[in-house]
């Protein structure tokens, strides 16, 4: 897949390494540690989903939030990979020299692993200590999937000694979910948490291109103040969603594809108030991208969801969407500020749970620390 990335902006890329790997000994062994961000996508998913971006092309707009997948590796000295995850409660061991089971435990960091040990110029390991918590759980709608694969790759590769850009990243972790683990999804969680930031990204058959967006701080703080992050207490990892836009957008169904082609529509215009410092009509389009993400499957949208789009907007909201695939998962809202309080207490007396959260500028991190 070829990658372009035409610099709207400045972007904050940074994989720290301290010390040179050769530097680095069993006297006197670094912590590795990584940190990559969760996302919130406000219009244009399921245009990045196959083969929708080949046949006509998506577009996607979204941001990272403060919120994270962390990871942390510890080098050891027999020859042993352990990889445990505080959110599954599960951990699995294997040697390092040994090929690598992929039998539905902890897949997705092991696949990680094993495309990494493969990176030219990867130098040996003796075996290492792997750590892995999220900050939302699967299938929550935040891509904290993806940011596992992108941490993941990240932290061992620069405990190898490979430093891979973002737009490799992103590739290595799309290619490693959607055709080697054959998970069905999009494109877009890759790029979001190899990135950071706000950005609008177009997808071709041959190529992803990331287009890094200049939103003015006053802008951000602005969202910041009047958006409102809610859980519903579900998720939808087993709903088959994704599969069943696919379908309907194969079969030629006319709801699910005119959708489709309205979602890119309205992208590209939230993309355009963005940068015009315009909230109140960013919000208003946010609901837009809902009404038209509900056409793409009737799996999208749960009476609780419904039930809690139509009180946000009652009581103040000027939009509101499911942030994912829908069926579950997290919503984000965009209120009038002074009837934000208003709007989550609402949702709270529903069972949502109800938060604030801000937006985070830098992709995937990795940095050392004495062990």
């Amino acid at each position: 897949m070829a990658l372009t990335a035409p610099a709207l902006g400045p972007r904050t890329h940074r994989v720290r390494s301290p010390c040179r790997p050769e530097e680095e000994t069993l006297a006197h062994p670094m912590t590795h540690r990584a940190r990559a961000p969760l996302r919130i996508s406000f219009a244009g998913g399921g245009t990045d989903v196959p083969p929708y971006p080949a046949r006509e092309g998506g577009a996607v707009l979204s941001s990272t939030i403060a919120r994270y997948v962390y990871a942390t590796l510890r080098p050891r000295d027999d020859g042993v990979v352990t990889v445990q995850s505080l959110d599954f409660g599960e951990q699995v061991d294997f040697g390092v020299a040994e090929p690598i089971v992929l039998d539905g435990r902890l897949d997705l960091p092991k696949a990680a692993i094993a495309r990494v040990l493969r990176f030219p110029g990867a130098h040996a390991s003796s075996g290492f200590d792997l750590f892995l918590h999220s900050g939302a759980p699967p299938g929550s709608g935040l891509g904290s999937s993806s940011a596992v694969v992108v941490a993941v790759i990240a932290l061992v590769a620069s405990h190898l000694g490979v430093h891979p850009g973002p737009h490799q990243l992103a590739e290595v972790a799309a290619h490693l979910e959607r055709e080697d683990l054959g998970i069905p999804g999009g494109l877009q969680d890759q790029y979001a948490a190899s990135f950071g930031g706000f950005n609008f990204m177009e997808f071709h058959a041959e190529r992803v291109v990331v287009y890094p967006l200049r939103v003015r701080p006053a802008t951000v703080h602005e969202l910041e103040h009047n958006m409102l992050l809610a859980y519903t207490g579900t998720t939808r990892v087993s709903d088959h969603i994704i599969e069943d836009q696919v379908r309907r957008f194969e079969g030629g169904e006319r709801d699910s594809t005119e959708a489709l082609r309205a979602q890119k529509e309205i992208a590209h215009a939230m993309k355009e108030a963005l940068l015009r410092d315009e909230v109140t009509t960013f919000g208003a389009l946010l609901g837009e991208a809902w009404r038209e993400k509900r056409r793409m499957s009737d799996r999208i949208a749960t009476p609780l969801i419904d039930e809690a789009v139509d009180v946000a907007l009652r009581h103040g909201a000027l939009g509101a969407k499911v942030t994912g695939a829908g069926g579950g998962g997290h919503m984000i809202f965009v209120c009038e500020f002074e009837r934000r309080h208003v709007v989550a207490e609402r949702l709270i007396e529903l069972g949502l749970g109800v938060s604030e959260f801000t937006f985070s500028k830098e992709g995937v991190t990795t940095w050392r620390v004495p062990g």
